[in-house]
């Protein structure tokens, strides 16, 4: 039984879904892209400083290890932009619905542009008023990333054909990649320059931290260069047309659709002002996201992509905001003690950007060029899998690896970890909520996914701060915590979880992002009634 081709869906979808790779396509990418690029390297330089800053403004000797951040201050310097990017994922994405991706994508990168600056010029007299300013502005720089995570996906998602769809949303997300790449390499050039030009004495255990009023300028100078590249690429986000799917599926404007995306496409598209008009009189695909109907339709892929997300980012950034730590532990990096200011800035980035640049950049690239041929469902899998294994081969022989002389096997399986989290789920929770929601609830969808990923990230940020104390050897202040091996067990079953929670989200490859949703089958209900019995073949 044929239908006739005009009852069939907007052929300005259609173009999109089937259209070849374009030069477009690249430049979203990269537009898009660098806005992760920015994200990554805001969120993650903070670790490469919080030493630092412990140096500069905490060396009363009547405190508790002095030169040091008290772990409650370190935890707040640490997950504050976390707290703000949680907001700004779910304030964002339900704006992304409402108002259209566009209209607020310029926003984020303005209010990442402003508090980067802002960050770098946290002022005040006393310790405690520069850390309060600090994280006043890295709650909102927080709070403007979070925005970038449901509007970049959905842009690029919507943008994209149906055949490299995924490869395409990957690679803006592997654009962060790049950041903490980017991030480690800054720090490391300006450390190494300040080592350089202002030599200075490691300090002792009897004396306070010393450092040279020069080295205020370095975690200044890291933090506010994180404005240059959201500066850079607001102008070509102000250009970007809307997105087609927004434009004919939510905000119902046909004609401005097909108009937007003859000049994106390069080809003449008709006015389907009447077919929409049509669809929309016979609509039922106009549940709200707290309806019965998005429960039974969407319920169990909602859950399945928020939590996968949320137990991923326990593990993921434990492991990133925490490395000079661990490697500390493991006697990689020698003790702060007998290290200059400048000194352990540099050795920590360089160890950082070791492990980015071996494990972290490579496993984001494996999913660009994989996902749309293996799939998102095996690439996930695999990943959690992958990550567990590595964790429990890090903390089951953990006494071994800490002894001289084996400390480069420790990192080499550190880094294997980095490699499956960005081939596998770092990567897939943020591709598939961006493929599988129907068009008018998809960024929302996805800043709720975001979110509770974020939600993993404060548990990561705050709970492993705590919970890798030794805790046969509690310093002066500090909590008792399980110790570092412990807290490998603890992610190596945290990844487990989010392997069983994988089985909740379905397979998007290969598939348009209306057959996902189940808009185009509601489409073909509707088609399929209004044709009369005379006009079926």
């Amino acid at each position: 039984m044929a239908r006739p081709e005009q009852q069939q869906g907007l052929q300005v979808l259609s173009a999109l879904d089937a259209a070849k790779t374009q030069w477009y396509h690249f430049t979203a990418i990269v537009v898009a892209g660098m806005g992760f690029f920015t994200d990554a390297y805001d969120l993650f330089c903070i670790s490469l400083v919080t030493k630092l800053l412990g140096r500069i403004y905490y060396t009363d000797l009547s405190q508790p290890n002095p030169g040091t951040l008290p772990p409650g201050v370190a935890a707040a310097v640490n997950g504050v932009a976390f707290c703000g990017t949680l907001t700004g994922q779910l304030f964002f994405g339900w704006l992304g619905d409402k108002l259209g991706r566009k209209s607020v994508y310029g926003m984020t990168l303005l209010l990442m542009v402003i508090c980067s600056i802002g960050s770098g010029l946290s002022f005040a007299h006393t310790p405690k008023s520069v850390m309060a300013t600090l994280c006043f502005f890295r709650f909102w720089l927080g709070f403007g990333i979070g925005g970038d995570y449901p509007l970049s996906a959905t842009i690029m998602s919507e943008y994209a054909n149906k055949k490299t769809r995924g490869a395409f949303i990957a690679a803006v997300f592997a654009m962060q990649g790049f950041g903490i790449l980017a991030g480690g390499i800054v720090t490391l050039i300006i450390s190494a320059a300040f080592r350089a030009a202002f030599p200075e004495p490691a300090y002792q255990d009897n004396a306070a931290a010393s450092t040279g009023t020069e080295a205020d300028f370095v975690w200044r100078i890291i933090l506010m260069l994180g404005a240059v590249p959201a500066l850079l690429t607001y102008y070509w986000r102000m250009k970007m047309p809307e997105t087609a799917r927004y434009t004919a599926l939510v905000a119902k404007n046909a004609k401005q659709a097909a108009s937007d995306m003859s000049k994106v496409l390069q080809v003449q598209m008709e006015d389907e002002t009447e077919k929409l008009e049509e669809m929309v009189s016979r609509g039922k695909n106009d549940f709200g996201l707290f309806s019965p109907q998005f429960a039974r339709r969407h319920g169990l892929h909602l859950v399945g992509t928020a939590t996968t997300w949320f137990l991923l980012d326990i593990a993921f950034y434990s492991q990133n905001l925490f490395q000079k730590d661990i490697f500390a532990a493991i006697n990689w990096i020698p003790k702060a003690k007998t290290m200059s200011a400048m000194d352990e800035v540099f050795r920590i980035s360089r160890a950082q950007t070791l492990i980015a640049l071996c494990g972290t950049v490579p496993g984001y690239w494996f999913t660009v060029f994989l996902i749309d041929v293996v799939g998102r469902f095996a690439i996930q899998l695999m990943g959690f899998f992958m990550m567990t294994v590595f964790m429990l081969g890090l903390a089951v022989p953990y006494h071994h690896w800490t002894t001289p002389g084996n400390q480069i096997g420790f990192v080499v399986m550190y880094a294997f970890t980095f490699f499956f989290a960005n081939f596998g789920p770092n990567a897939t929770t943020f591709v598939v909520p961006a493929e599988i929601f129907p068009a008018r609830l998809r960024s929302t969808c996805h800043g709720i996914s975001a979110a509770a990923g974020k939600a993993g990230a404060m548990i990561g940020a705050f709970g492993f701060l705590y919970a890798a104390q030794d805790p046969h050897k509690p310093e002066a202040g500090y909590k008792p915590g399980i110790g570092v091996r412990n807290s490998l067990f603890v992610l190596a079953g945290v990844n487990l979880l989010g392997f069983m929670f994988t089985f909740l989200v379905p397979e998007a490859n290969g598939k348009s992002l209306e057959e996902m949703s189940g808009e185009a089958e509601d489409n073909e209900e509707m088609a399929g009634a209004a044709v009369q019995p005379s006009q079926m073949a």
